[in-house]
């Protein structure tokens, strides 16, 4: 198809030209396995081996043979696509084959969890954000029933000659008018305050260099500040903790602790107390942060995570967005510390890499029935997209688990040659991270770099998809950067990565070192 009259561009302009000066933009023409194609300017195609796989999307890699057969298969059946609001039986056989892998994979995974589907990983958050405010709100107005309850029950002891108002260090009433009208004072008062508060947004918590999405909620618990912080008062804030420092995420917690006053008839004295409300509304974690490197968390911090949710009582959302899906050698990377959660959240490569298809998982002890309701998509939950999601998890489970242990394997295979890489060039690489096939390199600080060109990419943020342009470019393989500096370079590719593709890796990043420890900062330019 011809461009606009003009040569008008009218989609992806400022993107596509920022590709181009990293040596990134190219526009891949055919996808197999592990490989992208472009047609050259001879007309010849081009091989790339693809370390990206749609940011881990693609755990069988592109147009896996039985899943395409498989999609031509259901659409050839004419199956419906888009019947909202009718029975769709494929959704509780998804939500089954799920309960069944959390059961086994979980500990204390003693319950079943409810599904509510959606189009992406980001909108499977804010299905999340949303249920978790239901569940708070609740919580809330159970509270505050109470407290009109005890103060009805002031009212009438006091209105009796029961009871007596005594000062408190909340409120100053004064000495002025009787008992009933210093009580009415001290009511409006606390009502006053109480309102306020409950007025007031949550607090969600999630961990320093969380990545959770781009949406208007989703964004909020993406710490990175160049995405998040211009849209911060479009939705509720959160506070980010440390993982690496677990023992310190209680008191932090402690700081956001907020009271409502309530007043309580004892022995004939009208007293005010406080009541914990509940401001926190979730807590969201990843297993293993991509967005910090491809780093797992470790089990003192899903222990310290999971006791911090227990004591404030607000649910632990898991996302399993980039983890899941057996791509760290179980289908729950979760599962590999023992992190387990209140709500899930699934996407990637549950659309078998040609389907727009999530799901959030929500366990039975907190699931609001009347949600089911409340929330609704036009195109979640589809008859096309399931169908596939059903064939992956059919694909993933055959054979006993196969798949996972082939990623389990793979990954570490390519983790040694990281491994190797990382131990002879210490003086460029700073350390190796990840699990499975879900792993990240990451090179020293070159921010001090003898190199004018290094210094000033690395200054930038650019180092990172500098290499992975000289990468491209010269070794034809596909990589991108990972991480808040973009020191790091992640790979992520399906299952079927092969010993030869592991060795054309290896090949690549020493070339990538030798030109980082040469300081010869020019090769890097496209």
């Amino acid at each position: 198809m011809s461009s606009p009259a003009g040569g008008s561009v009218f989609a992806d302009r400022v993107l596509n030209d920022w590709l181009s000066s990293v040596g990134l933009g190219i526009e891949y023409s055919r996808a197999e396995a592990n490989t992208l194609y472009f047609v050259d300017e001879d007309g010849e195609e081009v091989p790339v081996l693809d370390h990206v796989c749609g940011f881990g999307s693609l755990i069988f890699g592109h147009h896996h043979p039985d899943i395409t057969a498989h999609a031509k298969a259901t659409l050839d059946q004419q199956i419906p696509v888009y019947v909202p609001l009718s029975r769709q039986s494929h959704a509780n056989d998804i939500a089954a084959v799920l309960n069944a892998i959390l059961r086994r994979e979980i500990p204390g995974g003693d319950g079943d969890y409810a599904a509510i589907f959606a189009n992406s990983g980001a909108e499977a958050v804010e299905i999340c954000v949303k249920h978790a405010e239901l569940e708070r709100r609740a919580r809330v107005a159970k509270l505050t029933e109470e407290i009109g309850r005890n103060a009805q029950e002031a009212r009438e002891a006091v209105g009796a000659g029961r009871a007596t108002v005594a000062e408190n260090p909340y409120i100053q009433l004064g000495r002025e008018g009787g008992e009933t009208e210093r009580l009415e004072r001290l009511l409006a008062e606390a009502g006053r305050r109480n309102a306020e508060l409950i007025a007031k947004g949550p607090v969600h918590l999630a961990l320093e260099n969380a990545f959770h999405g781009k949406l208007v909620a989703s964004v909020q618990l993406t710490q990175n500040p160049h995405w998040r912080l211009p849209f911060t008062s479009l939705a509720s804030s959160t506070r980010f903790l440390r993982a690496d420092r677990p023992e310190a995420m209680k008191a932090a917690v402690e700081e956001l602790r907020m009271n409502l006053l309530d007043v309580l008839v004892d022995d004939g004295v009208v007293t005010v107390v406080e009541r914990d409300f509940p401001v926190i509304g979730a807590f969201f974690a990843e297993p293993v942060q991509g967005a910090n490197g491809m780093r797992p968390l470790t089990e003192a911090a899903a222990r310290e995570i999971r006791a911090v949710c227990d004591a404030v009582g607000c649910p632990l959302i898991v996302d399993e967005i980039h983890s899941g899906m057996g791509r760290t050698g179980a289908f729950f990377a979760g599962s590999h510390m023992g992190l387990r959660g209140d709500y899930y959240t699934l996407a990637k490569s549950i659309g078998g890499g040609i389907a727009k298809n999530a799901v959030a998982l929500f366990h039975r002890d907190r699931f609001r029935p009347e949600f089911e309701v409340m929330h609704s998509s036009t195109f979640a939950k589809d008859g096309f997209s399931a169908s596939i999601a059903l064939k992956v998890l059919e694909m993933l489970e055959a054979d006993d688990g196969r798949a996972y242990r082939v990623a389990a394997e793979r990954g570490e295979r390519l983790k040694e040659v990281l491994t190797t890489v990382a131990s002879d060039y210490p003086d460029v690489v700073d350390a190796v991270h990840g699990i499975g096939l879900m792993l990240a390199l990451e090179f020293k600080d070159q921010t001090r770099a003898a190199s004018e060109p290094l210094r000033e990419k690395a200054a930038s943020g650019m180092l990172g998809y500098c290499v992975a342009g000289l990468v491209l470019r010269e070794h034809r393989i596909r990589v991108l950067p990972v991480g808040p500096a973009g020191n790091s370079v992640r790979f992520e590719p399906s299952i079927y990565l092969t010993d030869a593709d592991i060795a054309r890796t290896e090949n690549a990043l020493r070339d990538v070192c030798t030109i980082l420890r040469a300081q010869d900062g020019d090769r890097l330019t496209p």
